[in-house]
C-alpha cells in the first residue's frame, strides 16, 4: 500500500485551471481518471487526511504511485477529454455506464440479401439497425408477432431460410401469412426490402404515416368491393394500433427525451434511464455501480451524462441507429455543476441544441418520479440480493471451516492445477477466491521448469514454492514474466 504523500506533486505547482488527470500505480498503469473546473483544488482533495476519504478513494490513492494532469481551455474540453482517457486507459477505479449485454434489442439485418428481424442481445454488429433496448424479450416478441401481419417479414435463421429454398415450401410462418417467403420466391428481393423498410420506418416512430396509408387503401378496397381485402387490412390497422398502444404515451407533445433518475447510498449508485422519442417510451435502461467518491446527485449526474452519452456515440458510429442516441432533451433530478458546459457537450454530440433540465411541474415531473421509484426499486433488489449473496457465501466458508478443521473460515483460497501434453509442455494455472468470490485480476499461469517431467505433484510443489518465495521477497501478488509462460 503506498503512501499518497510519497508522490503529492510540489506545493504551487498544480496549476489552478481547467483539465483532466490521471492517477497511475507502480507499474505505470492508469487507475483512475477524473476532470476539474480547478485542477490545484481538485488534486489537493485526494492529499488530505486518508481517515477522512471515501472508503473507494482512499484505496485508489493508496493504490497508485503517481499522478499527472493535462491543461485545457474549456470545461467542454475536459468532458470530451476526461471520456477519451477513460474508454482508451478503462481505469479500473472509473465507473463505466456500459451496456451489461443483457437488454434485449430487435435487431433488423438491413446488410443481408433478405433481411431478417429478430430479438438479440450482444454487442452491436456494422450493418444491423437496432430498436430499443426493451426491459423484456418477451415485449419484443409479443409487439413483432403483432406486426408481422402487416409487415411479412423473414425472421427465420440462415439454416431455415436455406433449407426451406432448398424444399420449395415455406414454413409454418409462410403459410399462416406471417411471412412472406423469400426462401421460395413468393416475392421477390426488392418486395421484401420494401417490407422490410416500412417495418423499420414504423418502429422508428413514423406510425400515423402507415396508418393513414392503410386507412386509404382500406376506404378505396371497399370503394371497389374488394370487401376481403378491406377486411384483411382493418385487421392490419388493428394490430398496428393495439402493437403502439403496447408503447404508451407520456408525453402528449411529442416531447423526445431521456429522464434519469438515482437511489444512492455511501457506497453504490443505481440509475434509471426512460428513453421517450415522439412521446413514448421507447425503451429503458438501469445499471448499479460503485461510487468511486463521495458524491452527491448533481455528480452523480455529471458523471453519468459524461460517459453514458459519449460511449452510446461511439455505439452509434460503429452501427447507426435511426436518429441520434443523444435527444433534444434531458430531463434530471438536479443540475450538475457545469450544467452550462455539459449542454455545449452534448449538443455538440448531437449536431443541434440540447436542453438539460430539471422538471417541475406537469407531465414530465409525473414521469421523472416513476422513473425516480423505478431507481429505487432497482436499487433495493440489489441490496436485498447482495445481502442474500453474503449470507450465503459467509454460510460456505463456515462449512468449508468445519469439514477441513480450521481455526478460522479460508477467506482467501488459491487453487493449483497442472495441464500437459503426454508429459511435455507442462503448464500450472493458479485461481484465486477472496471471501468466496473469483479474484480473476489475481489468477495466473504459471511454465514449470524445475519439476516439469516428474508429475503433478512436484508441479504444484513447485508453483507453491515459487509463490511463496515471491511472498517472503516482497514481491507480493504480482506476477512477472517468469512466473507466467
Amino acid at each position: 500500500m503506498a503512501d499518497p504523500s510519497t508522490y503529492r506533486p510540489a506545493a504551487g505547482s498544480i496549476p489552478e485551471e481547467p483539465g483532466v488527470y490521471k492517477f497511475r500505480d507502480p507499474t505505470g498503469r492508469v487507475v483512475y481518471v477524473g476532470k476539474a473546473k480547478n485542477l490545484r483544488a481538485r488534486l489537493n482533495s485526494y492529499f488530505a487526511d486518508l481517515s477522512g476519504l471515501h472508503p473507494r478513494t482512499r484505496q485508489m490513492v493508496t493504490t497508485a504511485a503517481g499522478v499527472e494532469w493535462t491543461v485545457v481551455s474549456t470545461e467542454v474540453e475536459a468532458l470530451q477529454l476526461e471520456y477519451n482517457w477513460i474508454k482508451e486507459f478503462d481505469p479500473r477505479f472509473n465507473v463505466r455506464y456500459r451496456d451489461d449485454k443483457t437488454y434485449p434489442v430487435l435487431a433488423v439485418t438491413a446488410h443481408e440479401r433478405y433481411p431478417r428481424l429478430h430479438v438479440y442481445r450482444g454487442p452491436r454488429k456494422k450493418g444491423v439497425r437496432y430498436f430499443g433496448p426493451y426491459a423484456h424479450a418477451w415485449a419484443i416478441r409479443e409487439t413483432l408477432d403483432l406486426l408481422l401481419r402487416v409487415f411479412p417479414a423473414r425472421t427465420c435463421s440462415d439454416g431455415v431460410f436455406r433449407r426451406h429454398a432448398q424444399i420449395g415450401r415455406p414454413c409454418l410462418l409462410g403459410y399462416i401469412d406471417k411471412c412472406s417467403a423469400p426462401c421460395v420466391g413468393n416475392v421477390t428481393e426488392d418486395e421484401h426490402r420494401q417490407i422490410v423498410d416500412d417495418f423499420c420506418d414504423f418502429l422508428a416512430g413514423r406510425t400515423d404515416v402507415m396508418i393513414r396509408r392503410l386507412e386509404k387503401e382500406m376506404a378505396a378496397a371497399s370503394e371497389q368491393l374488394e370487401f376481403e381485402r378491406a377486411a384483411r387490412l382493418r385487421d392490419d390497422l388493428g394490430a398496428l394500433r393495439r402493437a403502439m398502444e403496447k408503447q404508451a404515451v407520456v408525453l402528449g407533445d411529442g416531447t423526445d427525451a431521456d429522464v434519469v433518475a438515482f437511489a444512492h447510498d455511501d457506497l453504490q449508485a443505481a440509475v434509471q434511464v426512460f428513453h421517450v422519442r415522439g412521446g413514448r417510451v421507447r425503451g429503458q435502461r438501469g445499471w448499479v455501480v460503485d461510487k468511486v467518491e463521495d458524491m452527491d446527485v448533481p455528480a452523480l449526474v455529471e458523471q453519468f451524462l459524461g460517459q453514458f452519452y459519449a460511449e452510446q456515440i461511439d455505439l452509434a458510429a460503429e452501427a447507426p441507429t435511426d436518429g441520434s442516441p443523444v435527444p433534444r432533451e434531458v430531463l434530471v433530478p438536479a443540475l450538475p455543476a457545469d450544467a452550462d458546459a455539459m449542454e455545449q457537450w452534448l449538443s455538440r454530440l448531437r449536431g443541434s441544441r440540447v436542453r438539460l433540465r430539471v422538471p417541475q411541474r406537469g407531465d414530465k415531473r409525473q414521469l421523472a418520479d416513476t422513473v425516480a421509484r423505478n431507481a429505487e426499486e432497482a436499487f433495493a433488489q440489489h441490496k436485498l440480493r447482495r445481502a442474500g449473496d453474503l449470507t450465503a457465501r459467509s454460510a460456505a466458508l463456515s462449512e468449508l471451516q468445519e469439514y477441513l478443521g480450521l481455526d478460522t473460515a479460508p477467506l482467501r483460497i488459491e487453487c493449483v492445477d497442472i495441464s500437459h501434453l503426454g508429459g511435455t509442455d507442462v503448464v500450472a494455472s493458479l485461481v484465486v477466491f477472496e471471501d468466496g468470490v473469483p479474484r480473476k485480476s489475481e489468477y495466473r499461469r504459471f511454465a514449470l521448469r524445475e519439476a516439469a517431467t516428474e508429475g503433478d505433484v512436484a508441479g504444484i510443489a513447485e508453483v507453491v514454492r515459487r509463490r511463496f518465495a515471491r511472498h517472503v521477497a516482497g514481491a507480493g501478488d504480482t506476477a512477472t514474466e517468469a512466473d507466467t509462460a
